[in-house]
């Protein structure tokens, strides 16, 4: 329940211990900035030094928080540490992290580190993991959409960093109209939630939803825009036209902030609007998502077959792997038209989950070898660029092909355990024809992830040019393949965590 509010305000209402990590990324992300400022050039290994530095201790002050496993709700409840949102935070802050090392040569010889806010890359992907943070841990929709905005406006501002690039001013152009509109979208619908409650609450909200307080007019037309706004945000078809445009313009090392640690961000919100917030509203939310998610993996799985460029491919890939995310989300209420207890539905949700974290660790490999091959004045964004990978670098190619199995649900990658336990939510509703199609379309994606491994390894040498890549980058990028392929053997912590994770929260 929120605190009742005379003209005191009570001191667990502004506990600040559950906003550590944040407040901690605030002030070292203003710290950064300043001590920026005053570098000479080519002396920015320092800035890249503090920001890995920000996320240690951003990891270690949420770990503290997760390992309590206690949920913790402060400012007027609009702000909630539950285990769900310190899971997602950890991972969040691995995503970012690994980003970093794997975008530092990038930057550096692409003029994105000179100038005397050279550092700026750095502050801007901080203040963007700090829009993520408040949207995974957001109780009330009015945060939830300020993280999101907070989030939304340093990736506009990342996607244009390149001045002088007209491609990644056109592309910076494209998300920022369209982003816009989404976030008309959100903002429209959450007021006519609040119309129909009289409240922001996600609580609150569920409370008069369940007791029929609210008027169900209002909310449905309030639920249509809001699940618009999330669709794109997310990318999902029909509402993903600027997807491959904005991976293929930006800069690669920006395409990888943009596509993976924010999918963990909007998986969050989901769960708080849909789930926490709207679950008695799902028989309406439930065939939204499902029209989405056959659409996401058809037009994406389809299209991505006729790419030669390798962003535009995974760009496409990327609104197939949102499809299995969303089917798992409308699984997640059983039992047909009868919306049950959310503490119920947990595996499904717990499975969305996973498969997330899989989608975000997969994708920071790919990128990360495209990053790789890519030096300065020449950018690895052609299939035909990783001809003959093998002969050049076995270990690489080896990784990159671990990955596309991952991406293709080949086992016994990692991806092919979230896209199992996607299915079996799927199937545990009976809606057996659901699975199928879901089967028949990963197949079909098969095609392009396998076409990529055939150039890697069957085709001739184009470019044998020896690849310098620094040693913190070979470190992480080994690590990562590594880490696709053992969490696939060996599933069951990171399962086990998010079910944990999903069942305290949903039964809180």
């Amino acid at each position: 329940m929120n605190p009742m509010i005379n003209n005191t305000v009570s001191v667990a209402s502004i506990n600040m211990a559950p906003l550590a990590a944040e407040i901690f990324l605030v002030i070292a992300a203003c710290a950064i900035l300043l001590i920026d400022m005053f570098l000479k050039e080519g002396k920015r290994n320092l800035t890249y030094i503090l920001s890995l530095l920000t996320l240690v201790g951003c990891a270690a002050i949420t770990w503290t928080d997760f390992s309590a496993g206690t949920t913790t709700y402060t400012f007027f409840n609009m702000f909630v540490s539950d285990p769900m949102a310190n899971l997602l935070k950890l991972f969040t802050y691995l995503a970012v992290g690994i980003t970093l090392v794997y975008s530092r040569q990038y930057t550096g010889d692409r003029g994105m580190m000179s100038g005397n806010m050279g550092g700026e890359f750095y502050v801007l992907a901080l203040f963007t993991m700090l829009g993520q943070m408040i949207m995974i841990s957001g109780n009330n929709m009015l945060p939830i959409y300020l993280g999101l905005e907070m989030m939304s406006l340093s990736l506009y501002a990342l996607v244009a960093l390149r001045r002088d690039h007209a491609t990644s001013t056109e592309a910076a152009m494209k998300y920022f109209i369209l982003g816009s509109l989404a976030s008309g979208f959100m903002l429209y619908g959450i007021s006519m939630v609040y119309g129909a409650t009289g409240s922001l609450d996600i609580t609150t909200i569920a409370k008069l939803t369940a007791a029929g307080a609210a008027n169900h007019t209002i909310l449905v037309f309030g639920l249509v825009f809001i699940v618009a706004g999330m669709a794109f945000k997310l990318g999902a078809v029909p509402f993903h036209m600027w997807v491959p445009d904005v991976y293929q313009g930006s800069p690669t090392a920006v395409t990888l902030l943009l596509g993976a640690a924010p999918k963990l961000a909007s998986f969050a919100m989901m769960i708080r609007i849909l789930v926490e917030g709207l679950l008695p509203m799902a028989v309406d939310w439930q065939q939204m998502l499902l029209v989405l998610a056959v659409l996401s993996l058809a037009v994406g799985n389809l299209t991505a077959i006729a790419q030669t460029n390798i962003k535009r491919m995974l760009a496409y890939s990327t609104i197939a792997q949102l499809g299995f995310v969303l089917l798992a989300m409308m699984a997640g209420v059983t039992g047909g038209k009868d919306a049950v207890n959310a503490a119920n539905a947990a595996p499904a949700y717990s499975a969305a989950m996973y498969y997330s974290i899989t989608y975000v660790l997969t994708t920071l490999g790919s990128f990360g070898l495209v990053m790789m091959l890519a030096r300065s004045g020449f950018e690895a964004e052609e299939i035909a660029d990783f001809k003959g990978l093998a002969k050049r670098s076995p270990w690489y190619a080896v990784i990159m092909t671990l990955l596309m199995f991952s991406l293709a649900g080949v086992p016994p990658m990692m991806g092919f355990m979230a896209k199992w336990a996607v299915l079996q939510s799927v199937v545990a509703t009976g809606q057996y024809w659901l699975a199928i199609v879901a089967v028949m379309f990963s197949l079909i994606g098969a095609f392009y992830y396998l076409r990529v491994v055939k150039t890697i390894w069957f085709d001739e040498v184009v470019d044998a040019s020896p690849i310098s890549t620094p040693l913190d980058m070979r470190v992480a990028l080994s690590l990562n393949g590594v880490l696709v392929v053992l969490l696939g053997v060996m599933p069951n912590g990171l399962l086990s965590a998010c079910l944990n994770a999903m069942t305290q929260t949903l039964g809180s």
